[in-house]
């Protein structure tokens, strides 16, 4: 994997997790329950998160051991192949409180735009 493809995987998981994050600014676990948009859209961007870290090599993934490669690909397949079995109170938990430590590491990671492209 080159160094740009790199950057760009991890910039699609700096992006969908802000994304994701921001979503759930002024709402509650109920409304996951009340608002299918919402649960579609949180679902969707944990997918590709987790898909996004999935493409990653292993011998990579060593460089940034303060992410949680193995959970955040297991949560993808969770959510992917058991899509009708989703525990939403562990989703909310996963996007309030799981995913600002993880903003803050891949913004350490990954260089401001304006930077590489």
């Amino acid at each position: 994997m080159t160094r740009h493809s790199l950057i760009i995987r991890l910039r699609h998981m700096l992006n969908h997790a802000r994304e994701a994050f921001e979503l759930t600014k002024g709402r509650s676990r109920a409304d996951l329950d009340s608002d299918r948009l919402l649960n579609l859209a949180l679902v969707r961007l944990l997918e590709v998160i987790g898909e996004a870290a999935n493409s990653i090599p292993k011998e990579e993934q060593v460089n940034y051991p303060e992410i949680s490669w193995a959970q955040i690909v297991a949560l993808r397949n969770r959510l992917i192949h058991g899509y009708d079995a989703v525990d939403f109170d562990i989703l909310w938990q996963i996007i309030t409180q799981d995913l600002p430590p993880l903003i803050t590491a891949l913004e350490k990671i990954v260089p401001l735009e304006d930077s590489f492209e």
